[in-house]
């Protein structure tokens, strides 16, 4: 048995799991998720207090036409890419973690979140190109993120002869993030002051995307949603994967099928999540490992329940982040606050885990 499959205590182990069980869960990620989004909505320079919120949604007139246009607008823009963009890094998170057999591992650890840093580097280094337009530096972001993964999936396919070995597209992504982190901070060193600050906004991660059109705002929902239900189709196979590769191969698995469908699948995932927000970090790492202490390793559980978690955590992460406005006179960095707020909890979750495999906890 492998870390992944062996990682939960006896509490924690479930034994086939049944629909009221699943949908149990589900219910409450959901109300967890409601409750954090009228959060959002409603808190900021400008609060309007939750049940004025849901007095609107409901079609009440709670709100001035002012108030409106900052909720329609501002906030919600900012929520919904919150509950996709989270929802998409935390499952994406689950399938790395699978593939890699290591609960411990993150999205970005492929390269994924190098590639878009690198090529949107280069896109404002450049000046942005005019006929590109607001669709620029997303656009640059999204096909270096997704060109990296196809780089590295050959890359790895050239080294394990014709295979794609794990351990080699790991060490891959690993070597390719330092390069292209490399490669940034020249570009930082020789670019003007200007683009400098813009391109550091842009590392921290941000959910300042007010003014986004809903076509834009649906058309990343429907790209992660469909990259989640890939990743759900293949949960279960993901669940043998977990006991090795020959074990899987025996039991009927198609492994390099698997492998690199999800491996593909949940890079698209992260690649919008980069494209439009920036480098986000631990919401991939930290909602995984926490929900399968809990409720333990089945990803046909785990990866809808960390997609609504993730959402959750980075939408609770935004109202911090716009809470620094009253003492910082500016809106902090999402990334900054998931990084603040997430390595104590990684701390937290990985002695948890160490004591729990030992029967400690």
């Amino acid at each position: 048995m492998t870390q992944l499959a062996n990682e939960n205590g006896a509490r924690h182990q479930r034994g086939r799991l049944t629909w009221k069980y699943f949908w149990g869960w589900v219910v409450c990620a959901l109300v967890a998720e409601l409750l954090a989004a009228s959060l959002g909505l409603s808190y900021g320079s400008s609060s309007f207090g939750i049940a004025r919120i849901f007095d609107v949604l409901l079609g009440g007139d709670a709100l001035t036409s002012s108030e409106r246009m900052i909720l329609w607008f501002a906030r919600f823009p900012r929520v919904c890419f919150a509950a996709v963009v989270g929802g998409a890094l935390a499952s994406a998170g689950v399938v790395f973690q699978s593939l890699l057999r290591n609960p411990l591992a993150d999205p970005y650890i492929l390269g994924v979140s190098g590639g878009g840093a690198l090529c949107a580097t280069v896109y404002i280094a450049l000046g942005g190109m005019l006929w590109m337009g607001v669709w620029g530096l997303p656009a640059s972001a999204m096909a270096g993120a997704l060109l990296t993964v196809v780089g590295l999936l050959l890359a790895s396919r050239w080294i394990g002869g014709g295979k794609m070995g794990v351990y080699a597209l790991l060490l891959l992504g690993v070597v390719f993030n330092a390069f292209a982190s490399a490669v940034i901070t020249l570009f930082k060193a020789i670019m003007s002051a200007q683009k400098a600050q813009e391109l550091l906004f842009y590392l921290m991660g941000s959910l300042s995307v007010e003014g986004t059109p809903l076509g834009v705002i649906a058309g990343v929902s429907v790209v992660v949603l469909g990259a989640l239900g890939v990743m759900m189709y293949y949960a279960n196979d993901l669940n043998v994967l977990a006991l090795g590769d020959e074990t899987a191969a025996s039991l009927g698995v198609e492994v390099e099928r698997v492998r690199l469908v999800s491996v593909v699948a949940a890079s698209i995932a992260v690649a919008v999540a980069v494209a439009y927000t920036g480098l986000i970090g631990f919401v991939g790492l930290i909602v995984p490992h926490g929900l399968r202490l809990i409720v333990g390793s089945d990803c046909r559980l785990l990866i809808p329940l960390s997609f609504l978690f993730g959402g959750v955590f980075l939408l609770l992460s935004d109202v911090v982040a716009r809470a620094g406005f009253e003492v910082f006179s500016m809106t902090l960095p999402v990334g900054v606050v998931t990084a603040l707020c997430g390595a104590p909890v990684f701390v937290w979750l990985l002695r948890r885990s160490f004591l729990t495999r030992r029967g400690i906890a």
